[in-house]
């Protein structure tokens, strides 16, 4: 999955990138059950107009979170076996997974998500035994408001307080200068730990741009993180304790990408 050398760039810069991660017709399915959860009302606007509670006339943030109750091609998402391989390649074994979520950024109106880091929500003891798996659902741009980051900011604790334009986030203010787009088709996936600081820009294009992040930890500190699914209740995708989902959500998942997708592909 990865290279000596990408490995490398994760465990001194936070973050590393897999262009064609995931197939035409993974992302496709990916699409059609997002516009199915969408037409059923289940992604919230999440921006505020400045005060933190006033919702956006305006501007746009739609956010899912969690979800893995409402989507069975979602929740088989993460049970991927390349999902899987990469993650642990980079945090290692155990992989847990800690938190999933989208955001859905309309064209002209989507509103990015500020400047954070993950770990000021989860505050695991090492902010690269954790990352989050950002999947570009459309392509992603600098056009259209990509995942920026900053690469070895997980070395840095930034101070977070209540971000003023959304409803329930925190933000932190990173040495801008530094950040680094990363532009991806359709169906790339940028890996990026706890520690790093990142964000998204507002969508300046005519079309829609939907981001898919999974969070995962390795199990020496699912104990102590805090936030993302309760505790007992946290997906071990590997090592010991891993039911393939039966002992977290009372079915066996694993296994279940490839039939998910050509259940939604042939709805």
């Amino acid at each position: 999955m990865f290279t000596k050398n990408e490995i490398e760039q994760f465990r001194t810069e936070g973050w590393v990138a897999k262009d064609a991660f995931w197939s035409e017709r993974e992302v496709r399915a990916m699409r059609l059950e997002l516009e199915r959860l969408k037409d059923i009302g289940l992604l919230r606007n999440v921006a505020t107009a400045g005060d933190g509670e006033t919702p956006a006339s305006d501007k746009i943030n739609w956010q899912l979170c969690p979800m893995f109750p409402h989507s069975d091609l979602y929740r088989a998402m993460p049970f991927a076996d390349k999902a899987i391989a990469a993650v642990r390649q980079l945090i290692g074994d155990s992989v847990v997974l800690h938190l999933d979520q989208v955001f859905i950024k309309p064209g002209k109106q989507g509103m990015g998500t500020n400047w954070h880091q993950d770990n000021a929500y989860f505050r695991i003891d090492d902010p690269l035994k954790g990352t989050a798996m950002w999947t570009a659902v459309h392509e992603a741009t600098v056009a259209n408001g990509t995942i920026h980051v900053i690469p070895g900011s997980y070395r840095v604790r930034y101070e977070h307080s209540r971000d003023p334009y959304s409803d329930h986030h925190i933000r932190c203010y990173p040495p801008e200068e530094e950040a680094l787009p990363i532009e991806l088709p359709a169906g790339g996936v940028a890996f990026f730990a706890y520690g790093v600081a990142h964000c998204t820009l507002a969508n300046r294009t005519e079309n829609e741009r939907a981001g898919v992040a999974l969070h995962f930890i390795n199990g020496a500190m699912d104990a102590t993180a805090e936030s993302g699914f309760p505790l007992g209740k946290r997906p071990y995708l590997t090592g010991p304790e891993a039911s393939g989902g039966l002992k977290e959500h009372g079915a066996v998942v694993a296994g279940s990408w490839e039939r998910e997708v050509e259940a939604v592909l042939d709805h």
